[in-house]
């Protein structure tokens, strides 16, 4: 995106199309106009054991993914080998996690359709809901850094930019005992310090090619979030949603029709994001 553009105000519709030079300044509408600014139990010895020898218990590790996919410049989703599958679609959503009921319906949605997702995460819900960052993670969906405070982070210090993404790492590591891999600036606003500071603290920076607008007026209905999407669809989508109602409500619809046209869903797990381990 040109440096020169200005982010469009609430009423103001974004434009997803992204330009090669990657210059991010775009999209308040990264949010509802709404918003504000374990470790495995250990072994017990069973019954036939001798007392006093311990017994290992062996925690399945979740099943290993392979890196089939990465990221291009305009934020899609393509494979690595030159036979992957192109008609693909990431699924994201924005600024939870906030509401169980609509969380719920998420994963329900997700669960039926054998989808995965990131959930980019607000550092000040996670400290509110836990418990909903532990669902999602039980789920096994992907937890994505959002910043703690979801506020413009091109136009903050360094300082202030380095506790925006290191608190988020640092809550969602205390919480369900992993780091997020990927980061989403709020309004998909950012400058070189941002996506510098993303990658130090391990983080693969996006911003999204498929914007459902669900946060406008004219899209607060299952029908009209469907409409956008599909509007935008093109192979390695990457779409960006919200914890919101009629998102909630339209997902199983929109996952369905995505499936009738030939789009699989990729795994995030599946991406290869160019950065250590």
């Amino acid at each position: 995106m040109a440096a020169c553009r200005q982010a469009p105000g609430p009423e103001q519709p974004l434009s997803t199309a992204l330009p090669a030079d990657g210059t991010v300044t775009e999209d308040r509408a990264g949010r509802p106009k709404d918003e504000p600014a374990s470790p495995p139990p250990a072994a017990q010895p069973s019954s036939g054991e001798p007392a006093g020898e311990a017994v290992t218990s062996v925690v399945p590790a979740p099943d290993a993914v392979s890196k089939t996919y990465k990221m291009n410049k305009n934020y899609d989703i393509v494979p690595i080998g030159p036979d992957g599958n192109k008609k693909v679609v990431l699924l994201t959503f924005d600024d939870g996690p906030k509401d169980k009921d609509q969380l719920e319906k998420l994963l329900g949605a997700l669960d039926s359709h054998h989808a995965k997702a990131i959930f980019f995460v607000n550092g000040y819900r996670v400290q509110k809901n836990p418990e909903l960052l532990k669902l999602i993670h039980e789920r096994r969906q992907t937890i994505g850094n959002h910043s703690w405070d979801h506020i413009d982070l091109k136009n903050e210090p360094e300082e202030r930019v380095n506790s925006q993404i290191g608190d988020v790492q640092h809550i969602v590591k205390e919480t369900v005992g992993t780091v997020p891999a990927f980061f989403r600036p709020p309004f998909g606003s950012a400058n070189d310090y941002v996506k510098k500071q993303a990658a130090k603290e391990n983080l693969l920076f996006m911003t999204w090619s498929n914007g459902s607008e669900d946060w406008l007026s004219t899209n607060q209905k299952p029908e009209g979030v469907i409409k956008r999407v599909l509007e935008q669809l093109h192979p390695g989508s990457n779409i960006l949603m919200h914890e919101l109602p009629w998102t909630a409500e339209a997902l199983g619809d929109l996952l369905t029709e995505l499936e009738k046209r030939g789009y699989s869903f990729v795994d995030p797990a599946q991406i290869d994001t160019g950065l250590e381990p």
